[in-house]
C-alpha cells in the first residue's frame, strides 16, 4: 500500500470517527436537552400528542410551582452531601492508597484484598446494616446519615493506590533524608503528583453520590431532610404525573453536576489514564 493509500486511509477513518462522536454527542445531549426546554413548556404542550422540540409559549411557571416547595433547601442538602462525602472520601482514600502503595505493614495485603472484595459487594446489600449503625450512633434520618457511608468507598482507595504506586520510592526517601516527616511528605511530595488521580476521584464521588438514590431514600425520612432527587420523586401524583415540575427539578438538579465537571475535566482525562496501569 503506497502513502497515498494510507493518507486517504486515514482521513476516511477521521471523516468516520468525527461522525460517530457527533451521533453520540447528540444521542447523550438530547435527554439534557429535552429536560431543559421541557421545563418551559405548559402543559399542552408537554402532553402534545406530536412532540414539540422547542417550547412555542415559554414560560416559568413551573420553576414557581418549583419554588412553592422548599426546593432551595433540598438543592443545599443534596449539594452538602455530595461535596462532603467527595470531600471526605479523597482525602481519606488518599491517604489509605498511598499507606497501601507505599508502607510495608502486617496484614497489608489481607486488607487489600478485602478491600477490592468489596468493591464487587452491591450497596443495597449492606444498607439495612448501614441503617442499623446510623441509627445506633443516632445520626438517621440525618444528612450525615448518607455522607459517613459513602466516605469508606473501596473503589476510591483502590484509584489512590494504582496512583500512588506510581510515586518513585527515591523521591519519597529523598524527603525523609531532608527531614520530611510523614504528614510533610504526603502533603509537599505525594498529593501534587496523584492531583490527577484525586482530581477523577472528586468527580467519581460527588456523581455518586448525587444519584445515589436508593441509600437517601432508605436514609433520610422528614421533608426538610429531602435531596433534591427524592424530592422531585415524591413530588409525582399517585394517578399522574406533573411532568413541567419534574423537568424543572432535574433542571435544577442538573447545574451543580455540569459546575463540578467543569471544575476537575482537566484532571479527568489525565487521572483515568494515569492511574488505570500500574508504569
Amino acid at each position: 500500500m503506497n502513502k497515498t493509500d494510507l493518507s486517504g486511509t486515514s482521513k476516511g477513518y477521521k471523516i468516520f470517527s468525527l461522525v460517530v462522536l457527533i451521533l453520540l454527542t447528540v444521542f447523550f445531549l438530547f435527554p439534557l436537552y429535552w429536560i431543559v426546554t421541557g421545563s418551559f413548556k405548559d402543559v399542552i404542550e408537554i402532553n402534545a400528542r406530536q412532540p414539540i422540540w422547542f417550547p412555542q409559549n415559554s414560560t416559568v411557571d413551573n420553576y414557581l410551582r418549583l419554588f412553592e416547595h422548599p426546593a432551595m433547601l433540598w438543592m443545599f442538602n443534596i449539594v452538602f452531601i455530595s461535596a462532603a462525602a467527595m470531600i471526605l472520601t479523597c482525602l481519606t482514600a488518599s491517604l489509605a492508597g498511598y499507606a497501601l502503595a507505599k508502607k510495608r505493614f502486617y496484614g497489608r495485603a489481607v486488607l487489600f484484598t478485602i478491600i477490592i472484595c468489596a468493591m464487587a459487594l452491591p450497596k443495597q446489600v449492606i444498607v439495612i446494616p448501614l441503617l442499623q449503625e446510623m441509627t445506633a450512633i443516632h445520626m438517621n434520618d440525618s444528612l450525615w446519615a448518607v455522607i459517613l457511608p459513602t466516605v469508606g468507598w473501596p473503589f476510591g482507595v483502590f484509584l489512590m493506590k494504582q496512583f500512588a504506586e506510581n510515586i518513585p520510592n527515591e523521591i519519597l526517601e529523598a524527603a525523609r533524608m531532608d527531614g520530611a516527616g510523614e504528614l510533610k511528605t504526603f502533603i509537599t511530595v505525594v498529593f501534587p503528583m496523584i492531583k490527577p488521580g484525586i482530581g477523577a476521584l472528586a468527580i467519581f464521588t460527588f456523581v455518586n453520590t448525587w444519584n445515589d438514590y436508593f441509600l437517601q431514600l432508605v436514609m433520610l425520612s422528614s421533608e426538610a431532610h429531602w435531596t433534591l432527587p427524592l424530592a422531585i420523586a415524591n413530588l409525582q401524583g399517585e394517578m399522574s404525573s406533573d411532568f413541567g415540575l419534574i423537568m424543572a427539578g432535574a433542571a435544577l438538579a442538573s447545574i451543580p453536576i455540569v459546575v463540578v465537571f467543569l471544575m476537575f475535566q482537566k484532571y479527568f482525562t489525565s487521572g483515568i489514564t494515569m492511574g488505570a496501569v500500574k508504569g
